[in-house]
């Protein structure tokens, strides 16, 4: 699992006030013009001169030149860093946190805390909190990314209650990264505002994705699921008005013990009332934040629901649907199900159970979250051959 989050050390004076986002470089010949846009990695073992005119500087040793200002040295747990990558760097904390990599396809940004949802299994729990300086932050980093960069999700607690401020970050992907894929994760129950929604499909993104979660069929089944009266209604007004506008939507359902035992009741439901939705994706549990605490309300072994999986994915993929099963193992799903199964789990929490190590299905496999060894199946078995 990689650290995206570390205690950095000052050995220099710095001019840095306050938090500040700065993009990575490795290429010391940099214009001297272009440099003070630009962090300086050093990953040299051997003493070295470091080059004027830059930003700041991170090394991994102690040998070298102390004359330059926001000279930091970075435990070796960072040495994963590259050229592109951005961070965060809080100088009052001495604390760096890795918000962007150049290399990765799971790049997600925290657009807020606060949440108008209190869903059972929520991964990210959500604060009531004043944490709107997230907002220039994001503002201030977009043009630092990669023109190349495929994916950028967006997530919170939930984006949409930036109001206005979700619609200028739209605005800035689209002048900056009109070719970068941006999937925002949102309850939808502020698209009921037509006007919001109105706002939100003026930036005309050329690919921007809402993925939104619907979890029963029936209404008091979802509000529990979140925990808020009249979500239910609110997301079924959100997705068609979106739909309407013709943005991009993708129903989201996390696979747990309140919503396995009706997912062929929602495929119903969906294609009778929702056929014109871009995607749906059948998601496995992830076993943190409030999923911990209720744990025992939630967890189901995979190969319990397997029949009712295969009922909706079915149901599903005969009305012409996308459909995708994400964090899943190959070993807990039945084999009709594979087609679907995709490798979604982030890398930097991606990991593997001793009992994968000989399995030759490993590199197909999604994997697990790194949390998953609080809970994970009985019935986790390696492929050792291509016929079991």
């Amino acid at each position: 699992m990689l650290k995206l989050y570390s205690k950095i050390q000052l050995l220099t004076k710095t001019n840095l006030n306050e938090r500040t986002i700065v993009k990575i470089t490795d290429n010391c010949d940099i214009p001297i013009n272009f440099r003070k846009n630009y962090f300086f990695i050093n990953k040299d073992n051997n003493h070295i001169n470091l080059n004027n005119g830059f930003l700041g500087y991170f090394i991994f040793n102690n040998l070298c030149d102390y004359e330059h200002e926001n000279l930091y040295l970075l435990p070796t747990e960072l040495n994963y860093l590259k050229n592109d990558d951005i961070v965060a760097i809080d100088p009052k904390k001495n604390t760096m946190r890795v918000i962007f990599r150049n290399d990765s396809p799971n790049n997600s940004l925290l657009l807020t805390e606060n949440c108008n949802n209190f869903c059972l299994m929520c991964s990210q729990p959500p604060r009531n909190i004043d944490d709107s300086f997230l907002i220039d932050e994001i503002i201030s980093m977009i043009p630092l990314i990669n023109k190349n960069a495929k994916e950028i999700g967006l997530s919170g607690g939930e984006p949409t209650l930036l109001g206005d401020n979700l619609v200028r970050i739209l605005k800035k992907f689209n002048s900056y990264l009109p070719n970068t894929s941006i999937h925002v994760l949102t309850n939808g129950r502020k698209f009921k505002d037509n006007n919001f929604s109105k706002e939100i499909a003026k930036v005309e993104h050329n690919d921007l994705m809402f993925g939104i979660p619907l979890y029963s069929d029936i209404p008091f089944i979802h509000d529990y699921v979140v925990q808020a009266k009249n979500a239910y209604n609110e997301t079924l007004k959100g997705i068609i008005n979106l739909k309407t506008l013709n943005q991009k939507v993708e129903i989201r359902v996390v696979i747990h013990k309140q919503t396995y035992s009706r997912l062929a009741n929602l495929a119903e439901f969906i294609v009778r009332n929702l056929l014109f939705v871009d995607h749906i994706a059948f998601m496995g549990l992830e076993i943190t934040g409030f999923t911990r605490a209720n744990l025992d309300q939630l967890w189901i072994d995979p190969p319990f629901y397997q029949q009712e999986l295969i009922d909706a994915v079915e149901i599903l993929n005969n009305f012409g649907l996308n459909v995708s099963i994400y964090n899943h193992q190959l070993c807990l799903v039945d084999k009709k199900l594979w087609p679907f199964c995709r490798k979604s789990i982030s890398d930097w929490k991606n990991e593997y159970m001793p009992e994968c190590n000989n399995c030759i299905m490993k590199q197909e496999c999604g994997g697990f979250f790194s949390s998953s060894h609080l809970r994970y199946s009985d019935y986790i078995k390696p492929f050792l051959d291509s016929r079991t």
